[in-house]
Formats: structure tokens, C-alpha cells, sequence
């Protein structure tokens, strides 16, 4: 009678907490505030390995019509490999992504993908290439939630501020199947950089990735859940992005981010002379 109330004891807790994963991960988030207003940017970006090897150039483009801004980061890599993401998103009040479509192909990456997410007609489509080398195409219908963070999380990141613990914000990932999953962003810190002689404090994000249900717990035991990404924002009136460190695809490696120094020619500092000599 003991052993039989002990088994059917371990099957109601077995059967409890296999509800529990299959349960979706609750969301909790909520669009981001727009505290400070994005406009017309181009910045140069170096893409590099954690031991300093160079793997990529980039440029970082914004342009503003009104409320609505187009972001857009494109990464050229040395074995011809290409990353590029541009995001369409509102500014209205609230951050709220329009569209954003990301091409990744090479062999940087471990599977050519191309998708698009399109938040009014709540579509993602996605093409990728299978591993018979087959181009499959997919596109489905996906709740959309107006947090979506796809293609602008360091802008998120400039105007959540550090004295917020926690944040919350829902991305689509491609596996090459779309999921919605959630971002936890979380300040860890302030560390200490220089320009030259002028020393100058960037608060350190944490930006880890959850994903829900069986799914997410089957992803953990295995070991399949992204590391950790980490962005280094300067804060103050204007809040600005230093560098970041994370995988640019699931189960990528983690690769830094930062902002390119540029380097003139001979020819231009020799003109730079002699003018200055003529004076």
C-alpha cells in the first residue's frame, strides 16, 4: 500500500512538472520608453575575436522620416562571409519594431539564412538552406508582441537606463524555425574606458536569452542556450554604444563589437603638412 501511494505520488509530481514545462514562458515585458530620440547616425564598427583577430568590418547607418527611424548594420568579413540587419521601428512614446529583415550568409555562419518579420501583417518568412543544400522558404503567422526587440537592442539599451534592475523584452529567433523568446537585460556594473587622456565610466549590460516550455527545458539540459550577450553603453545626456560581446546567431561563437578608429593614408597626412607648412 506504502509503495503504491509512493508511486502514484512520483507520477503526480512527474505529471506536474511536465505541465509546468509545457506552459509558455510568461512574457512579463513590455515596450521600452523612448527617452532619448534616434536620428541621423553613421558610424563605423570592427568585428573581432575575443583574442583580437580581426574578422569583420562594418558600418552602422540611421536615418529618421518623422517617428520612424531605419537602422541599419552590415558587417563584411574578411573570408567574404556577410551579416546584414536592417530595422524599421517607431519612436512614438514607446520603441515598437515596424519590420526588420537580416541577411547572414558565408562561412562565418554555420547555415545561410535570410528573414524578414513584418509586425503589421504579424508574418515572419524565413529562407534558409537546409543540409542537403536544398532552399527551403517558410513563412508564418506569429502573435507579434509590440516589444519586439529584433535588430535594435543596443538602442533599447540607451534608453532603459542603469538604475533599472530588470528588463524584459520578446525577440523572434531562427533555429531556423521562428520562436518567440524572451531577453532578460539586466546593468551588472560600471567599468572604466579611455579616449586618449580622458577616462570615462560605460555601464555593462547582461542580456541573456529565455526560452519557454519543454522546448527551453529540453535546450538547457542539452547545453543549446545562446551564452550571455554583453553591451557596454555610456551613459549621461547623450548615451552611446561602446562595444558588445555575444554570438551574432544561435550557437554562434562570442564574438566583440567596437567602434572602428579610423587610420589616413600617408598621402593625406603628408597633404595635411604641407599645407601647414604654406601657412
Amino acid at each position: 500500500m506504502r509503495c503504491h501511494k509512493a508511486a502514484t505520488t512520483r507520477l503526480f509530481l512527474l505529471l506536474a512538472l511536465s505541465c509546468v514545462l509545457l506552459i509558455p514562458l510568461a512574457l512579463q515585458s513590455e515596450p521600452v520608453r523612448v527617452r532619448h530620440v534616434e536620428g541621423l547616425v553613421h558610424g563605423f564598427l570592427v568585428l573581432r575575436t575575443l583574442d583580437g583577430k580581426t574578422l569583420a568590418e562594418g558600418d552602422l547607418t540611421e536615418l529618421c522620416d518623422g517617428d520612424v527611424v531605419t537602422n541599419r548594420l552590415v558587417f563584411h568579413f574578411k573570408d567574404g562571409s556577410l551579416h546584414d540587419e536592417t530595422a524599421v521601428f517607431s519612436q512614438s512614446h514607446n520603441f515598437r519594431l515596424l519590420k526588420d529583415h537580416l541577411v547572414q550568409k558565408g562561412p562565418a555562419f554555420e547555415q545561410a539564412l535570410d528573414s524578414s518579420i513584418d509586425t503589421s501583417k504579424q508574418e515572419v518568412t524565413i529562407r534558409y538552406t537546409d543540409k542537403d543544400g536544398k532552399e527551403q522558404v517558410a513563412t508564418e503567422h506569429v502573435d507579434l508582441p509590440p516589444d519586439l526587440a529584433n535588430g535594435i537592442v543596443p538602442t533599447l539599451l540607451k534608453n532603459i537606463g542603469s538604475n533599472k534592475s530588470l528588463t524584459k523584452v520578446s525577440m523572434i529567433a531562427t533555429t531556423p524555425k521562428p520562436r518567440l523568446v524572451n531577453l532578460t537585460i539586466s546593468p551588472t556594473g560600471e567599468e572604466q574606458f579611455s579616449i586618449g587622456n580622458s577616462s570615462h565610466k560605460a555601464t555593462r549590460y547582461e542580456v541573456k536569452v529565455e526560452i519557454g516550455g519543454l522546448t527551453g527545458w529540453i535546450a538547457h539540459v542539452m547545453g543549446k542556450i545562446p551564452p550571455p550577450t554583453h553591451i557596454w553603453i555610456l551613459g549621461g545626456d547623450a548615451p552611446a554604444f561602446v562595444k558588445s560581446e555575444g554570438p551574432l546567431f544561435m550557437n554562434g561563437p562570442v564574438w566583440r563589437i567596437e567602434l572602428a578608429s579610423p587610420t589616413w593614408s600617408q598621402a593625406a597626412a603628408e597633404n595635411v603638412k604641407t599645407q601647414s607648412d604654406k601657412q
